[in-house]
């Protein structure tokens, strides 16, 4: 099952990163000025990650794919890493919509 993890940054923003069944980061958020903010971040992720629409299938200016997340306003939530390929960007994708929804909430902040 996968995990919402709050921290805060050097900078005291808070952020959010979606992990995995398996301790991979597969979302990591944009910066919040507050805690509450954030959660309302992972409320987004939640609801916007089940609809295909909200993810931007992007290419790096290296080359490689990788995602961002959209609430419905438009704004990015967050964005995955680097994939090596189209497939592999298809698949973490796939896991965000399978982990987002039931994923708890740990605060490390």
């Amino acid at each position: 099952m996968g995990k919402f993890e709050i921290k805060k940054d050097k900078s005291g923003q808070f952020r959010f990163n979606l992990k995995a069944g398996n301790g991979q980061v597969i979302l990591s958020s944009e910066a919040y000025k507050t805690k509450s903010a954030c959660e309302n971040g992972i409320e987004s992720v939640r609801k916007n990650s089940k609809n295909d629409g909200m993810f931007d299938r992007k290419v790096a200016k290296n080359g490689k794919p990788y995602f961002g997340l959209k609430a419905s306003n438009g704004q990015e939530i967050g964005a995955s890493q680097m994939y090596a390929s189209a497939s592999s960007m298809a698949n973490g994708i796939a896991s965000v919509k399978k982990n987002a929804a039931s994923a708890k909430v740990v605060d490390n902040s």
